[in-house]
Protein backbone atom coordinates (compact mmCIF):
# COMPACT_ATOMS: atom_id res chain seq x y z
CA UNK A 1 0.00 0.00 0.00
CA UNK A 2 1.54 3.47 -1.15
CA UNK A 3 0.00 6.10 1.08
CA UNK A 4 0.10 9.71 -0.22
CA UNK A 5 2.68 12.23 1.43
CA UNK A 6 1.11 14.75 3.65
CA UNK A 7 5.05 16.44 4.12
CA UNK A 8 7.98 16.19 2.64
CA UNK A 9 11.16 15.69 4.75
CA UNK A 10 14.17 17.74 3.70
CA UNK A 11 17.93 17.37 4.78
CA UNK A 12 19.68 20.57 5.57
CA UNK A 13 23.16 19.78 4.28
CA UNK A 14 25.44 17.14 5.91
CA UNK A 15 24.47 17.37 9.50
CA UNK A 16 21.94 14.68 9.40
CA UNK A 17 23.16 12.10 7.09
CA UNK A 18 26.68 12.36 8.98
CA UNK A 19 24.49 11.01 12.06
CA UNK A 20 22.67 8.81 10.13
CA UNK A 21 25.90 6.60 7.65
CA UNK A 22 27.37 6.01 11.22
CA UNK A 23 24.65 3.92 12.17
CA UNK A 24 23.73 0.52 12.60
CA UNK A 25 21.75 -1.09 9.43
CA UNK A 26 19.44 -2.05 12.28
CA UNK A 27 18.43 1.80 13.50
CA UNK A 28 19.00 2.98 10.02
CA UNK A 29 15.98 0.86 8.71
CA UNK A 30 14.15 2.06 12.10
CA UNK A 31 15.10 5.97 11.26
CA UNK A 32 13.52 5.39 7.53
CA UNK A 33 10.81 3.31 9.21
CA UNK A 34 9.58 6.52 11.37
CA UNK A 35 10.73 8.95 8.57
CA UNK A 36 7.59 7.50 6.40
CA UNK A 37 5.62 7.37 9.13
CA UNK A 38 6.21 11.31 9.52
CA UNK A 39 5.75 11.82 5.89
CA UNK A 40 2.34 9.76 5.61
CA UNK A 41 0.17 9.93 8.95
CA UNK A 42 -1.98 13.05 8.95
CA UNK A 43 -1.34 12.96 12.80
CA UNK A 44 2.23 11.81 13.66
CA UNK A 45 1.66 9.63 16.88
CA UNK A 46 3.52 11.86 19.67
CA UNK A 47 6.08 8.64 20.65
CA UNK A 48 7.66 9.62 16.84
CA UNK A 49 7.47 13.23 16.92
CA UNK A 50 7.68 16.05 19.20
CA UNK A 51 7.94 20.09 20.20
CA UNK A 52 10.44 21.04 22.36
CA UNK A 53 9.50 23.02 24.87
CA UNK A 54 11.46 26.56 24.94
CA UNK A 55 13.48 25.91 21.47
CA UNK A 56 12.47 28.28 18.84
CA UNK A 57 9.89 25.75 16.87
CA UNK A 58 11.81 22.81 16.90
CA UNK A 59 10.42 19.21 16.91
CA UNK A 60 12.25 15.75 17.92
CA UNK A 61 11.68 12.80 15.64
CA UNK A 62 12.17 10.37 18.61
CA UNK A 63 13.84 6.31 16.90
CA UNK A 64 14.05 3.57 19.62
CA UNK A 65 15.78 0.59 18.24
CA UNK A 66 15.93 -1.81 20.63
CA UNK A 67 17.87 0.14 24.21
CA UNK A 68 18.58 2.56 22.02
CA UNK A 69 17.50 6.20 22.01
CA UNK A 70 17.56 8.50 19.08
CA UNK A 71 16.68 12.04 18.44
CA UNK A 72 16.67 13.64 15.08
CA UNK A 73 16.09 17.26 15.34
CA UNK A 74 13.81 19.33 12.89
CA UNK A 75 11.65 22.51 12.34
CA UNK A 76 8.81 23.54 9.39
CA UNK A 77 9.71 25.26 7.09
CA UNK A 78 6.90 26.74 4.20
CA UNK A 79 4.23 25.17 6.20
CA UNK A 80 4.80 21.32 5.96
CA UNK A 81 8.32 20.55 5.03
CA UNK A 82 10.30 19.42 7.55
CA UNK A 83 14.20 20.16 7.29
CA UNK A 84 16.81 17.61 9.13
CA UNK A 85 19.27 19.17 11.58
CA UNK A 86 21.16 17.28 13.37
CA UNK A 87 20.60 13.78 15.19
CA UNK A 88 22.32 12.62 18.40
CA UNK A 89 21.78 9.01 20.67
CA UNK A 90 20.03 9.70 23.89
CA UNK A 91 21.80 8.35 27.03
CA UNK A 92 19.75 10.37 29.53
CA UNK A 93 16.04 11.08 30.38
CA UNK A 94 16.69 15.26 29.40
CA UNK A 95 17.75 16.06 26.02
CA UNK A 96 21.01 17.50 26.31
CA UNK A 97 20.76 21.67 26.07
CA UNK A 98 23.85 21.46 23.80
CA UNK A 99 22.68 18.74 21.20
CA UNK A 100 19.13 21.75 21.24
CA UNK A 101 21.15 24.64 21.12
CA UNK A 102 23.65 23.09 18.47
CA UNK A 103 19.56 22.61 15.93
CA UNK A 104 19.07 26.08 17.13
CA UNK A 105 22.47 27.30 15.56
CA UNK A 106 21.59 25.23 12.21
CA UNK A 107 18.16 26.59 11.73
CA UNK A 108 19.28 30.33 12.31
CA UNK A 109 21.93 29.34 9.45
CA UNK A 110 18.56 27.76 7.34
CA UNK A 111 16.59 31.13 7.86
CA UNK A 112 19.80 33.25 6.84
CA UNK A 113 20.07 31.58 3.54
CA UNK A 114 16.56 32.77 2.32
Amino acid sequence: MNEAKKRTIIFYQDYFSNFYLKQRQKVKDKILWTFRIIETQEKIPREYFKFIENSEGLFEIRVSQGNDIFRIFCFFDKGNLIVLANGFQKKSQKTPRTEIDKAIAIKKLYENED
